[in-house]
């Protein structure tokens, strides 16, 4: 072939964002600790049930087993036992009332309760993923508790639900871990969490200077964030309790002045030698295998944030070697901040349609059952239990959960079908459902794949209960489920539609501005600066995950927070701006020209979209003066 010759490429055209999205699954090593824990939790449980003769508890303790396996991902145990325990509770509530309901009132009046409930799930699950997660399993164990032909009382069921999910709590906080045998036993993902910290703050300095900075500097925000929650869990006392915790409060609490000095010098935008990243990997190593630092290669001190960044390194071989306990520097919300958010534009809008959704299903699970459309089959609840996990914006887009919905059912039940017609009943049916609680820690990392697992598992239970196999029925009802949330989704909602992507905005806008206020008020209480400097870019990271949930849904949802990026990435380049602005004060006692016209400049490109995406006022409104 001549050199000159060419040869025309097909360029394919992109997929659109709600496709894409139904397309996507997580990649990453295989968490095999937690396939051992899903293997010991629903089968076993379940196989104890059918032995004492009582399957219709095993049921139940399996059922909550099932959810939990889905809360449980990877992080320390701390924050495990805050992440499946708070949604277990909660669980075992909608088993103990859902039953109750069920016994005692008519259909009409069990679903305007559960209509209510779905409205109360609904608005606190925008609090936080614990409180989503908690709201999900209220809502699906109450149609459970309310539809679930069991011969067993109320308080029965809900202890057994309790009793499933505090089985797996106890296999995450007795069985080691990859992580914990490498060192101390009690220390799961803290060390690694921590490590990655540091990590990330060499990553940015390397990208000071380059196009990667911007992805590097959230990239560290994602390790602050995660190693916060790593050693935040639950725990007797506020404070660290043992010489090791104390040591890793203090490695963290080093992590964030250099946090702060890598920001600054990428906001500065001049390349760094790599000499100025070689210490924060010292750093991250002595953290992941618990040793000394050693000597630290001290970076030039010819501009304020290389000084800054040299005087954290410092500061941080310090703190390696005393190992004081530290705060970390985060402050609990109070009820009345829980119930803004529950109560405000974002809960109302998610309250409202989860409320739609959930009681519309419910009323026609119940016109279905009491025609007899179900034959001899009393599972109704199988419909607003679907509608729960649907209607729900954690698992992403609309469209995108409702194909993964469908295609995973039908795989699902044709599998269960399969290996139902050829399994021993009930060993066989036991047997199913250990492997799939193994492979529900994997089948996470796809929404279609997940419900392939989930119903493969629960068709297993209903099939061990004493019912007939019911494949047909599993996937009639969730292609009704999915045709429900499709269209309750699409309706008008009273109020501004995207109010939760508005809230997540609005909340990170004033956290910006708390921040800029402490910053340029000159105080010199640094700890209060790092406690703001973090919740600022906290609420900024679940600002740009809703607003990129939101960016991948039908154009006639995605064009109601059409312009949200935008004012993100200005809040962004703001604490970033001030970050820069906080360490140039504190070596100079003054704001530079270059700062102050930068802070001028974004406060004024803020106030031009403070309108159109809702931002408060006091976010655009302060001065800067030099």
């Amino acid at each position: 072939m001549s050199p000159r010759s060419t040869v025309a490429v097909r360029t394919l055209p992109a997929l659109p964002p709600w496709l894409a999205h139904a397309l996507r699954a997580q990649r990453g090593p295989v968490p095999w600790s937690a396939v051992v824990r899903g293997a010991l939790a629903a089968g076993p449980l379940l196989l104890i049930a059918v032995i004492a003769g009582r399957t219709s508890l095993g049921v139940v303790a399996a059922i909550a087993a099932m959810l939990a396996g889905i809360n449980d991902r990877p992080g320390s145990r701390r924050t495990a036992v805050r992440r499946l325990g708070a949604p277990a509770v909660a669980g075992a509530a909608g088993v103990l009332g859902g039953t109750y309901a069920g016994d005692h009132v008519g259909a009409v009046a069990l679903t305007l309760v559960l209509t209510a409930l779905g409205l109360l799930a609904g608005g606190m699950s925008a609090i936080g993923p614990v409180a989503s997660g908690g709201g999900t399993q209220l809502l699906v164990a109450a149609a459970i508790g309310a539809g679930m032909p069991l011969p067993d009382s109320g308080w029965a069921r809900a202890l057994a639900f309790l009793a499933g999910a505090g089985w797996l709590i106890v296999l995450r906080l007795a069985l080691p871990t990859p992580g914990a045998l490498a060192g101390d036993f009690r220390f799961d993902g803290e060390r690694a969490a921590v490590a990655a910290v540091y990590e990330a703050v060499a990553a940015l300095l390397d990208a000071a200077g380059t196009e990667h900075a911007t992805a590097r500097r959230a990239a560290l925000t994602a390790a602050l964030d995660q190693a916060q929650d790593a050693l935040a869990g639950p725990r007797l006392r506020r404070y660290a309790s043992s010489a090791a915790e104390r040591r890793l409060h203090a490695q963290y609490a080093a992590a964030l002045p250099l946090a702060e000095a890598a920001t600054a010098l990428a906001w500065a935008g001049e390349p760094l030698t790599g000499r100025a990243s070689e210490g924060p990997r010292r750093l991250a190593a002595a953290v992941r295998e618990s040793a000394a630092t050693g000597p630290l290669p001290a970076p030039a001190r010819s501009a304020p944030a290389l000084r800054a960044l040299d005087d954290a390194l410092l500061q941080a071989a310090h703190a390696f070697d005393q190992g004081g306990g530290s705060d970390l520097h985060t402050r609990r919300r109070g009820a009345r901040d829980l119930l803004r958010t529950a109560f405000g534009a974002g809960g109302r809008e998610y309250g409202l349609r989860v409320a739609l959704c959930f009681g519309a299903s419910a009323a026609i699970a119940q016109a279905l059952h009491h025609s007899h459309w179900y034959g001899q089959h009393t599972h109704w609840y199988w419909l607003p239990a679907t509608a729960v996990f649907l209607v729900k914006p954690d698992l992403g887009p609309l469209v995108s959960r409702v194909l993964c919905r469908a295609a995973g059912t039908v795989l699902g039940a044709l599998l269960f079908a399969g290996f139902a017609a050829v399994l021993p009943h009930p060993q066989g049916l036991v047997a199913l459902v250990a492997v799939c609680g193994a492979l529900i820690p994997v089948s996470t990392r796809h929404f279609a794949a997940q419900t392939a697992v989930v119903t493969v598992l629960v068709l297993s239970l209903v099939m061990v209960g004493g019912e007939p196999q019911a494949s047909v029925g599993r996937i009639g009802e969730t292609l009704l489920a999915c045709a429900l949330v499709l269209i309750v989704g699409h309706l008008p909602m009273p109020g501004e539609r995207g109010g939760h992507v508005r809230a997540r905005l609005a909340s990170a806008a004033g956290a910006a501005h708390a921040y800029l206020v402490h910053v340029l008020d000159g105080s010199d209480d640094r700890a209060a600066r790092w406690t703001l400097r973090r919740e600022a870019y906290r609420a900024l990271s679940e600002a740009r995950a809703a607003i990129a949930l939101s960016a991948a849904e039908l154009p006639a949802l995605a064009r109601h927070t059409e312009g949200t990026d935008e004012v993100a990435a200005l809040l962004e380049r703001l604490v970033d701006t001030a970050t820069a602005a906080a360490v140039h004060l504190d070596d100079t006692g003054r704001l530079d020209r270059r700062h102050s016209d930068r802070l001028t400049e974004l406060l004024g490109e803020l106030a031009a979209h403070r309108e159109r995406v809702g931002l408060p006022t006091g976010v655009t409104g302060h001065a800067v003066a030099v």
